[in-house]
């Protein structure tokens, strides 16, 4: 499975989760910067946008409960005829506070998920860590509550190199914009999730349904 050291695991055995669709309530931090040259070396094959992207997500309902989520793309990939009409997120980093989330995203969705701590509020000072790395964020929400509709889609390194894992996770809601003030310390966070202040957008409520993959 496509990961860097940050979501690495020798454990095999989770507890067993339900098959997507997974629906669920959810409040988010999302930011972005340009790629580092650590990013676009990281980066999967193919034709890739330079462009990083990092989610902070409390999950208020889903499928295997509530939990909070992180995950980061270090450059995203081009549109194209396997990927589809706009880039997605590769996803080598996504850590969460659930077993079973775990579970669900190494079986159904191919990415590489291992347990962390979380603390604080993804609207305000936040952290996700473990003993090997952390990520710690403070966000400052500004400017008025805006309706948003959309997809946000990934595509993950199929077993053995074969094909693409893609799915689409569809987000109903509203969003505010917001500077994100970032700190990353591991093995390779350091060099690709870039510290100090980006833009973002808060996700201050919304329905997303996360569904089933299929291989490219």
């Amino acid at each position: 499975m496509w990961s860097v050291p940050e979501s690495h695991t020798d454990r095999a055995d989770w507890p067993a989760s339900t098959p997507p669709p997974w629906p669920a309530g959810v409040r988010a931090t999302l930011w972005w910067h340009r790629s580092t040259e650590a990013a676009r070396v990281l980066g999967p094959d193919g034709v890739t946008v330079p462009l990083t992207l990092a989610v902070m997500v409390d999950y208020l309902d889903s499928p295997v409960g509530p939990y909070r989520e992180i995950l980061a793309s270090p450059v995203l990939r081009a549109p194209g005829r396997r990927t589809g009409l706009l880039p997605r997120m590769a996803v080598p980093f996504i850590a969460v506070d659930s077993e079973p989330s775990v579970h669900g995203g190494r079986v159904h969705w191919s990415l590489p998920k291992v347990p962390a701590e979380f603390d604080g509020d993804v609207h305000g000072t936040f952290e996700a860590s473990t003993e090997a790395w952390r990520v710690s964020t403070r966000t400052r929400p500004r400017g008025p509550r805006l309706p948003i509709a959309g997809a946000l889609g990934f595509a993950q390194p199929g077993e053995h190199g074969q094909g693409l894992v893609t799915a689409s996770a569809r987000l109903r809601g509203h969003f505010r914009y917001a500077r994100v003030d970032v700190r990353a310390d591991g093995p390779t966070l350091a060099a690709w999730l870039v510290p100090g202040a980006h833009h973002g957008i808060v996700i201050t409520d919304g329905k997303m349904t996360t569904g089933a993959a299929q291989l490219r």
